[in-house]
């Protein structure tokens, strides 16, 4: 069974962790490349009609198709912080108003993977709407939906 994790990181930002049946090579290369992000996604407001490049790094941009309350919009996001060492993954991005998603990879001694998905609201524009309308509990359970397929997706793996 797959347990999420609650992680705190302060106010304003949400954060969830979770075990997973493979290489952190792996699940980096899959949230590193923006086109996969629907494919990962367990939200269901970020769509595969992805413009940028195949592989991110610091300061790239890349656009993307998105719903949310039934609106489409497209997003273009930068990337604030990158790192790829054997040790630890992170890929964080900025939507235009200021919010961030961050996805963090550390390998376990037994061969998994501990992945961390955040959403920072703390520089955010829109912070006090996103409260209002309680965006908080809605990117939680998102993050959650997202973190528990991808470790079903590899649960038989390891």
């Amino acid at each position: 069974m797959t347990t999420i994790t609650t992680v705190d990181r302060g106010p304003r930002v949400v954060a969830r962790r979770v075990a997973v049946n493979a290489p952190a090579e792996e699940l980096f290369a899959l949230v590193n490349d923006p086109r996969k992000h629907g494919l990962v996604d367990g939200s269901g407001t970020v769509h595969d009609n992805v413009k940028g490049p195949s592989a991110l790094s610091e300061g790239a941009k890349f656009t993307t198709a998105m719903r949310m309350y039934g609106v489409p919009y497209r997003i273009t996001c930068t990337v604030t912080e990158h790192i790829d060492t054997p040790e630890h993954k992170v890929i964080e991005w900025a939507h235009p108003a200021g919010h961030r998603w961050r996805w963090e990879f550390t390998p376990t001694a037994e061969g998994r993977t501990e992945v961390t998905e955040s959403f920072d609201n703390r520089r955010s524009k829109l912070g006090k709407l996103f409260e209002i309308v309680g965006m908080a509990n809605q990117n939680a359970a998102g993050i959650t939906k997202t973190l528990s397929q991808l470790a079903a997706k590899y649960e038989t793996a390891g």
